[in-house]
């Protein structure tokens, strides 16, 4: 698959694409990024990319004509058909959320141009002509989309055959259908006794079934602390046996 990053400031994905466990997916090609840079197609010898504001206010805006000159060179280098051209996306606070399921949507897709946002905001008329779909990190807002753009590719590549250590390490993620949804539980390593506090007893008694079951156990506690409309989503898909209804109920 293959991303385009549109940006101002593509020094920032250098460091992120060359680190961490992820950087196997962008070395291998499984997830190829290119970046590029809309001051590369701007007119003028000072190679302005944003403007006042029409109506007045504070703040600069992006034009629409180096961002279209942009995508217009994008699309010849990814020489796709019409019909089948890779979706814009742009990372704005009006977008859907960012979740599990849709960053498993684009980990088996083609890939996309990703548009990143500065300043006040893109021209309007840009992202009705161009713009397929909105993406968001949450309700905040980022001095600009590169780093919304790092987590859907962080995310993607994790999800890519080989990139983790352990190939169903992923299996057992938060949000995960694999967990029914639920939160992941939590982890420990050596030593068996820190700080005055020991490592819980099932994880150290050899019975897989007893291990399994405080993990689930745990998951469900963590999950109807933290975000009990999980547990709402999971009851009303039939996920919770009566093993688990029990535990939840043992909550109090």
């Amino acid at each position: 698959m293959r991303f385009d990053v549109i940006t101002l400031f593509p020094e920032l994905f250098a460091p992120f694409l060359a680190s961490g466990v992820t950087r196997r997916a962008y070395a291998s090609g499984q997830v190829e990024v290119q970046l590029w840079n809309p001051r590369d197609h701007a007119q003028g010898n000072y190679r302005r990319v944003d403007d006042r504001p029409f109506g007045g206010g504070p703040g600069m805006v992006m034009m629409a004509e180096p961002l279209a000159q942009c995508l217009a060179a994008i699309r010849e280098a990814r020489a796709e058909p019409v019909d089948a051209r890779a979706p814009v996306v742009l990372f704005s606070p009006i977008g859907q959320s960012l979740n599990h399921a849709v960053v498993e949507r684009w980990s088996t897709s083609t890939g996309a141009v990703l548009l990143c946002g500065r300043y006040e905001g893109i021209d309007q008329r840009f992202i009705d002509l161009h713009v397929d779909a909105q993406l968001s990190l949450g309700d905040f807002v980022l001095s600009g989309g590169e780093i919304a753009a790092m987590a859907l590719l962080d995310a993607v590549a994790r999800l890519q055959p080989g990139v983790l250590n352990d190939e169903g390490s992923h299996q057992f993620d938060s949000f995960n259908p694999a967990l029914d949804g639920l939160l992941d539980c939590p982890h420990y390593t050596r030593p068996e006794e820190w700080a005055g506090h020991a490592v819980p007893a099932p994880l150290m008694s050899g019975h897989h079934l007893q291990i399994e079951r405080w993990r689930r156990d745990q998951r469900l506690a963590i999950t109807a602390r933290h975000r009990p409309d999980l547990i709402g989503m999971a009851r009303q898909a039939g996920l919770l046996d009566p093993a688990d209804e029990a535990a939840l109920a043992r909550l109090g």
